[in-house]
């Protein structure tokens, strides 16, 4: 797992750590990763975006990035080529290889 650092206006931290207090959320890492994933599970078209930019810079593979948008990696194709933006094929090294790997497991 990652660490982020974000700068949150003083009213949104008010009501994370409120919401912390309260019992809402355990922490502020809790509650930033549950509207992340609220958020993305809302909107779509924005989880689709992501992945795809992700894709098209080459920072994730094919079955990463049709995990990440939430489709199955024939829907992925389809999207990008939509997008116009070209298909890699295989893995680039062996990190890239287990990613593929991991992803397929995680749609099955």
């Amino acid at each position: 797992m990652s660490r982020t650092t974000a700068t949150i206006p003083d009213d949104l931290t008010d009501l994370m750590e409120g919401a912390i207090r309260a019992g809402i959320f355990e922490n502020k890492s809790d509650a930033i990763r549950h509207v992340l994933r609220e958020y993305f599970e809302e909107n779509r078209n924005e989880r689709v975006a992501a992945a795809v930019s992700l894709y098209e810079d080459g920072e994730i593979t094919l079955g990463t990035a049709a995990r990440l948008a939430g489709v199955n990696r024939f829907e992925m194709r389809e999207i990008l080529r939509e997008e116009g933006v070209e298909l890699r094929f295989g893995p680039t090294d062996m990190d890239a290889a287990r990613d593929e790997i991991e992803a397929a497991r995680d749609l099955e």
